[in-house]
């Protein structure tokens, strides 16, 4: 079993700057941070209304990225606005996700098979410039299908739902862990490779790392949160640590 990459996302350290609209605490040297402690790539995302990460802060994150030959994970909604940024950047990969102004978070997968037409050509034009794309959808067989047939060539799997029932003691856990199963053995089926996110903390963590098709989790939000606590340094740590035993339990 391969060793499983991190990518760690640094979303809301620039919700903590926008709060005041200074300039600190800033994402770029949370990015820095995080590369120099073991992440294996950068995740952001950039919203349509800005609400954290800001285009200054993709060109930054661009030239550092590429300086430290690590990947630049650009999250964007299916626009041509985001279209032309991740062509005019060029990062590494471009995952797809959706997007509703009114969401404190993003709260399910793309639907690509419903907006096949609207994203296969956004997918073509990525690709032939060389950036690897992504399709971020829920456990779901049909939307693991559809991001193949728009050629992506990654799925990142939603691991929102599984990790609030783990939260919330709910018994559906059980079975979102099994839809997480099902959906990564399908992707790698149809050649496509898996990733995985939103959500994980170090409690929910295990479960998907020891899933084996999977070749790289991104997780953002929890770190931000227990970098407070303990430093962002030492909470990427942890979680690598997690992720890689994990990782030995289930190839022994």
């Amino acid at each position: 079993m391969s060793k499983l990459r991190l990518g760690v996302n640094i979303d809301h350290v620039a919700t903590v700057r926008n709060a005041r609209g200074e300039g600190y605490p800033d994402p770029v040297r949370a990015a820095e941070i995080a590369l120099a402690v073991g992440a294996d790539g950068i995740t952001a995302h950039l919203r349509e209304d800005r609400r954290h990460i800001s285009d200054a802060d993709i060109d930054r994150l661009a030239v550092i990225c590429r300086q430290r030959g690590r990947p630049l994970n650009f999250e964007c909604a299916v626009t041509p606005e985001m279209e032309s940024i991740a062509l005019a950047h060029l990062p590494h990969a471009a995952c797809l996700v959706p997007e509703r102004r009114e969401e404190k978070t993003t709260e399910g997968g793309l639907d690509v098979a419903g907006g096949h037409n609207a994203i296969a050509p956004v997918v073509r034009r990525l690709s032939e410039a060389g950036i690897r794309v992504s399709c971020f959808v829920d456990a779901d067989a049909g939307q693991v299908a559809a991001s193949k047939a728009v050629g992506a060539q990654v799925v990142e799997l939603h691991t929102g739902a599984y990790c609030e029932a783990v939260r919330h003691r709910s018994p559906e856990a059980d079975r979102l862990l099994g839809a997480l199963k099902a959906a990564a053995t399908e992707a790698a089926r149809l050649g496509l490779e898996v990733h995985a996110g939103h959500g994980i903390d170090y409690e929910t963590v295990g479960a998907v790392a020891a899933i084996p098709e999977l070749a790289e989790l991104n997780i953002g939000h929890f770190l931000i949160g227990e970098a407070i606590f303990i430093g962002l340094g030492p909470a990427i740590q942890r979680m690598r640590a997690l992720m890689d035993e994990a990782r030995s339990r289930a190839a022994a």
